[in-house]
């Protein structure tokens, strides 16, 4: 049985280690981002251009913004 429970937990540690190392790199990207990316890419490859994004609104202070 204790040699069960020790393959069980290898078993185990082994995925969860796996796991860890699935994911991007880079910094993510913004929607905006995304979306010029997606316009650039797409007139590249001679596609329907989605349209244009819209700029993001400028981040408003708030109150208790310090508190985070």
């Amino acid at each position: 049985m204790t040699g069960s429970r020790i393959l069980v937990t290898l078993t185990l540690l082994a995925a969860l280690a796996s796991v860890t190392a699935c994911g991007r790199k880079a910094g993510l990207d913004t929607p905006y981002e995304a979306a010029v990316q997606a316009r650039q890419d797409a007139e590249k490859a001679h596609q329907p251009v989605p349209p244009e994004p819209e700029k993001p609104v400028v981040d408003k202070k708030f109150i208790l913004d310090p508190l985070i």
